[in-house]
């Protein structure tokens, strides 16, 4: 062998055998909108750098920071981000802080100008960097003009103690902003809050009322909210101590009114108990290749059916599960295409649709099926038009013959009139002016949509309600909700809830393997439809959630890796709805029929006619029932 040609075979081993990946930052703390330069090296057994070693780089907090090919980190959001280095088979990561921009502007206000001596109230600060973004913990001081008139600590409490004016200023980065106060004397306040006891479970929310009572009548009161002990939290809502707990235990729940007056409230706490579990009542094994969606209806012919799409896969299978103890497989149905991800079925059960993605012919879209025999649907037409590029999702409105769908292309939510499905045609369109935008789910309920658009959050559309103009045919904006780590993935509004899912899949994933998915279900209160707020959270450890589906006081939820999961919805929700024992029921969607042994990953889960039906990616489908346990009149 030649010198040369040795020395290539060497080189060769070496880059193709790393035992050791090493990675360095010219720094390990940044701003946001900074950028780091990473460089990395490869080492051999002998511990010999391997010259020109072909690196993969990857983000795992992606919501934190992006990094590119180079290895160039750019910061987006304040946190700890992990960025991994890819050689061979072998990795390395390293962890980046990142700070907040410091805050440039700054808004003052306090509830009331006029407090009397005697009363506390909070400075509220709202601080923007220098981007026009909030500053989420602004690290801020305070100063009184003169601290007998009001007195305010270094977490902006002021307390009002002698008649008279004064200012608080705030500070904070290069900013800073005054309030100016006139206290009123004493007229002699009474401080009370009420309920004086509570007795409840986990979970449960308790309102706390405090009240500020002088000899005219009520005076305003503006509450500081502490509480003793751990496994609890109270919050304050407009004046009110929301108050829930996690653990069981006795806590007591202070509310600070004033420099030295306070009120407390005891809340004696008990643990939820098991009050249900899920039985498996039937089964519908797919073990030859992956599943998709699932839609289960009543047929024409008075029988119940389940069509399940696929993943990877060309084929949508047909079940008759009218004994559900027993599902049939009845036919299937072939489509070009590498993935039908979406089942639906017209509310007519004459009507069905099926999504498109990867089809050879790269005319995606959807495909319409004639349901008059459910158990051997025909293809009744297409429309490709204008949904070439793939279609993810679709909702049909049955009442005004339209379907609202995903279109891979555009990433915008295309309306389509199906009066008749064999002349379909575009009549709306709706979609976020951003180029970056990627669109996932869309489910229309009550005159709303609701969007599901990735690292844009949540997105409501008027549809039909007629609050903001808009009509089934064209959508109008109603409002926004997002968060940092993004990949919003599906919503689904039951009361005044709306439960927004995450769908986080790891870099890099082999579809045929174990997939550690994570992701979790963000309750927000719609309320104000203006103005949605996080209330509340369910987050199944070590796991990632996907479809769900909302049914009286019960929310079901395929939670992937950890099957289908139940939780208990009733009355007010907030806080950690896991911690809380709120999560009522589960089962693990395994057994030996499956693509991937030992590793379920549930799809969603539908309800009908008592009966839970589920897919799962790597085993097909489940039939489950929720079987409550009788409650226990003490």
């Amino acid at each position: 062998m030649s010198n040369a040609l040795a020395a290539f075979v060497l080189a060769f081993t070496f880059q193709t055998a790393p035992t050791q990946v090493e990675i360095t930052a010219d720094r390990a703390e940044m701003q946001v909108q900074e950028s780091v330069q990473l460089s990395m090296r490869a080492l051999d057994g002998a511990g010999r750098v391997i010259p020109d070693a072909g690196v993969r780089w990857i983000s795992s907090t992606p919501e934190i920071a992006s990094v590119d090919e180079t290895g160039r980190v750019l910061a987006t959001n304040p946190g700890t981000a992990k960025i991994t280095a890819v050689v061979g088979s072998v990795t390395a990561s390293t962890l980046l802080v990142i700070h907040e921009l410091p805050a440039t502007e700054l808004s003052v206000r306090v509830p009331s100008d006029r407090p009397y001596a005697g009363q506390a109230l909070p400075v509220r600060v709202t601080a923007l960097n220098r981007l026009g973004d909030i500053v989420e913990v602004p690290v801020l001081t305070y100063e009184s003009a003169d601290p007998s008139v009001a007195a305010v600590d270094g977490a902006g409490l002021v307390f009002a103690r002698s008649a008279g004016q004064t200012s608080i200023t705030v500070r904070g980065g290069t900013a800073s902003a005054r309030v100016d106060l006139t206290v009123r004397p004493d007229p002699g306040l009474t401080y009370a809050l009420t309920p004086l006891e509570s007795q409840v479970r986990t979970g449960d929310v308790v309102r706390l009322q405090a009240t500020v009572r002088g000899p005219e009548g009520e005076v305003r009161a503006f509450p500081e909210w502490s509480i003793g002990g751990v496994g609890a939290q109270v919050e304050d809502d407009y004046g009110e101590g929301v108050f829930v707990a996690e653990q069981p235990g006795t806590y007591r729940v202070t509310a600070r009114l004033g420099e030295s007056a306070v009120a407390s409230s005891v809340i004696r706490v008990e643990a939820r108990g098991v009050e249900a579990e899920l039985i498996q009542i039937g089964r519908g094994a797919v073990s030859e290749h992956h599943s998709g969606d699932v839609w289960v209806f009543e047929g024409v012919d008075g029988r119940d059916y389940a069509y399940v799409g696929t993943y990877m896969h060309d084929w949508m299978k047909v079940w008759d599960v009218t004994d559900a103890s027993n599902p049939v497989i009845t036919d299937s149905l072939q489509l070009d295409a590498r993935r039908i991800n979406d089942v639906k079925i017209h509310p007519n059960n004459r009507l069905g649709i099926v999504t498109r993605e990867g089809a050879a012919s790269r005319r995606n879209g959807m495909v319409f099926l004639d349901l008059a025999s459910p158990a051997h649907p025909t293809i009744l037409s297409e429309y490709t038009e204008t949904l070439t590029g793939g279609v993810h999702n679709v909702w049909i409105d049955g009442e005004n013959e339209l379907v609202y769908a995903v279109h891979n292309g555009t990433r915008a939510v295309h309306v389509i009139d199906i009066a008749n499905p064999e002349a379909a045609h575009e009549v709306g369109r709706w979609g976020i002016d951003n180029e970056q935008r990627s669109l996932h789910d869309v489910i229309v309920q009550d005159g709303y949509a609701y969007v599901s658009y990735w690292d844009d959050g949540a997105v409501i559309l008027d549809v039909g309600a007629g609050t903001h103009g808009g009509t089934p045919r064209t959508p109008t904006f109603v409002s926004q909700f997002k968060y940092p780590i993004g990949n919003t993935h599906v919503a689904w509004r039951h009361g005044k809830y709306l439960f927004v899912g995450d769908e986080i899949f790891p870099p890099g994933f082999n579809a045929d393997g174990r997939i550690d998915t994570r992701g979790y279900i963000h309750v927000l209160d719609l309320t104000d439809i203006e103005n949605p707020v996080e209330v509340a959270k369910y987050e199944v450890p070590e796991a990632g959630v996907h479809n769900v589906w909302a049914e009286g006081d019960r929310l079901y939820v395929g939670y992937y890796q950890a099957g289908i999961r139940v939780l208990d919805i009733s009355g007010e929700l907030r806080g950690d709805l896991y911690q809380q024992g709120r999560e009522i029921a589960s089962i693990l969607t395994i057994d030996e029929n499956s693509t991937t042994p030992n590793w379920p990953m549930a799809w969603g889960a539908q309800i009908h006619k008592g009966k839970i039906f589920s897919s799962d990616l790597n085993s097909g489908l489940w039939i489950t029932e929720l079987k409550e346990r009788p409650k226990v009149i003490s």
